[in-house]
C-alpha cells in the first residue's frame, strides 16, 4: 500500500467534474447543429464513466458484440447503438439483430452479404450504413489512420455501387446511409474539411438521398492536447462542429451522427504510479515505476507521449527515462523526461489517461489488475463498480 494515500498503486484516477464539463461542452456544441453523438465505448468502458455519459443522452458506438451487450446492460437504449468493426462474427450479428440495435456500420461487401443471410434466417431486417473510405489523409499515426484507399476498414468507392445495389435489391437490408471515419487523434480541422468535401462528392455521385438514406455518420477522431492537458483540458468542440456545418452539403433531413471517444474522456483520467527504483545508467537515469505497458499501452503501441508529473517532490530538475517493470524493452512511458529529483516511493501522475488506458489494460506477466478511483466535486470517492448506477461508498 502507498504510505501517502493508503491506496495500492498503480491505479487510474478520474476527475468526474472535468468529465461532466467536457460532456456539457460537446453536447452544447453539437446541439447547435442538430448533430447526434455516439460515445465510442472502446475508449473507456469503466461503468462509472459510461454511466455519466448515458446520463447526458449520448448514444454508443461499439466495435464488438461484447461492447453491444455491455452497452445494453449499462442502460443505453438499443435504438442509440451503432455497431462497426471489420470482423463481426455470425453470433455477434445475430446477437445485435436479436436486440434490435439502431444500425450496423458495414465494412465490406461480403459482410453485407453475411448480414443479409443471417437477417433472412432470423426473419429480422437489418438496418445498415455502408462505411466508405474517402481517401482522406488524417495526418496522424499510421496505426490509427483508417480512411485511406487500402485499409482493412471500410469499402473503396469503386465497390460502393455493388454494396448499394445489394441493399436496394434485398428485402432484409434496410439502407440507412453512409458511414465515414478517417482516423484518430486528429488535431487539425483541415482533414475534416477535406472529408466533408469528399462526402459531398460521394453523396451526389451515388445519388444517396434517392436511395432513402436518413443518416450520415461522420465518425470521430477529434484529438486532444497531450502536450498541455492542464492548459487545454477540453477540446474545441465548437470549432469542430462549426467546421463540419460550414462544409457539409447534404440535405437538411439527413441526420448527422458522430462517434467521439478520446475527445470526451482522455483528459479526465490519470494513471498514478509509484517509483520502485531509480537506476543510474552510463549516460542516463531511469525512474522505474510499478505501472507499465500493461496499464498504459499507448507509448509502447504507437510511441504516444504523455505528460508526467512528480506528485511527491518539487525543486531541482533532473532528466529521467520513466519506465515500467514489464519484461519488454518497449515498456517505456517517456524518454528524457524532466522531473524534480525523483526517489523511491514518489508518486507519479501520467496524464491524459482517460482514453485507451484502462480499456486496453493487459494481464501480461500475470500482472494484477489496476483499480479505478474518482474525484467527484473535488473530493476523493470510491464507487461500487458492480452497480449500473454509481453509488458513493466512502
Amino acid at each position: 500500500m502507498d504510505s501517502t494515500s493508503g491506496i495500492k498503486t498503480p491505479y487510474y484516477l478520474y476527475d468526474l467534474d472535468l468529465l461532466r464539463k467536457t460532456l456539457d461542452r460537446a453536447r452544447q456544441a453539437s446541439a447547435q447543429h442538430g448533430y447526434h453523438i455516439h460515445y465510442a465505448i472502446k475508449a473507456n468502458h469503466n461503468p462509472i464513466i459510461t454511466g455519466i455519459i448515458n446520463d447526458y443522452g449520448f448514444g454508443i458506438d461499439c466495435v464488438s458484440g461484447n461492447e453491444v451487450m455491455e452497452a445494453l446492460h449499462r442502460g443505453f437504449p438499443a435504438e442509440e447503438i451503432v455497431y462497426a468493426g471489420v470482423g463481426k462474427s455470425d453470433d455477434e450479428i445475430r446477437q445485435a439483430l436479436e436486440n434490435d440495435i439502431f444500425c450496423f456500420n458495414v465494412e465490406s461487401v461480403e459482410e453485407l452479404q453475411v448480414i443479409e443471410e443471417i437477417a433472412s434466417e432470423m426473419n429480422r431486417p437489418a438496418r445498415v450504413a455502408v462505411r466508405v473510405n474517402p481517401g482522406v489523409e488524417a495526418h496522424t499515426h499510421k496505426y490509427i489512420t483508417t480512411g485511406l484507399d487500402e485499409n482493412k476498414f471500410g469499402i473503396h468507392p469503386s465497390q460502393l455501387q455493388v454494396a448499394l445495389d445489394l441493399c436496394s435489391q434485398s428485402q432484409w437490408l434496410h439502407f440507412m446511409g453512409l458511414h465515414f471515419h478517417i482516423g484518430s487523434q486528429i488535431t487539425s480541422l483541415q482533414p475534416y474539411i477535406e472529408l466533408c468535401n469528399r462526402v459531398n462528392e460521394i453523396w451526389e455521385e451515388f445519388a444517396i438521398s434517392s436511395l432513402g438514406a436518413t443518416i450520415l455518420n461522420m465518425g470521430g477522431g477529434l484529438g486532444v492536447n497531450y502536450d498541455d492537458p492542464e492548459g487545454n483540458p477540453v477540446p474545441d468542440f465548437g470549432s469542430f462542429f462549426n467546421a463540419i456545418a460550414e462544409n457539409l452539403k447534404v440535405p437538411d433531413h439527413i441526420q448527422v451522427h458522430f462517434e467521439l471517444g478520446r475527445s470526451l474522456v482522455a483528459q479526465c483520467g490519470k494513471l498514478i504510479a509509484k517509483v520502485l527504483y531509480t537506476k543510474k545508467g552510463v549516460d542516463k537515469e531511469f525512474a522505474i515505476t510499478d505501472a507499465g505497458m500493461t496499464e498504459l499501452m499507448r507509448p509502447a503501441l504507437y510511441q504516444a507521449k504523455h505528460q508526467i508529473e512528480n506528485l511527491s517532490n518539487t525543486g531541482e530538475i533532473h532528466t529521467y527515462d520513466v519506465v515500467g517493470p514489464v519484461c519488454e524493452s518497449s515498456d517505456v512511458f517517456g524518454k528524457a523526461v524532466q522531473l524534480p529529483i525523483t526517489r523511491r516511493g514518489d508518486l507519479l501522475a501520467i496524464k491524459s489517461c482517460g482514453a485507451y488506458a484502462e480499456s486496453m489494460m493487459l494481464r501480461y506477466n500475470m500482472r494484477a489488475r489496476a483499480r479505478s478511483y474518482f474525484l467527484d466535486s473535488g473530493e476523493f470517492a470510491k464507487y461500487d463498480l458492480s452497480e449500473k448506477i454509481s453509488r458513493k461508498l466512502v
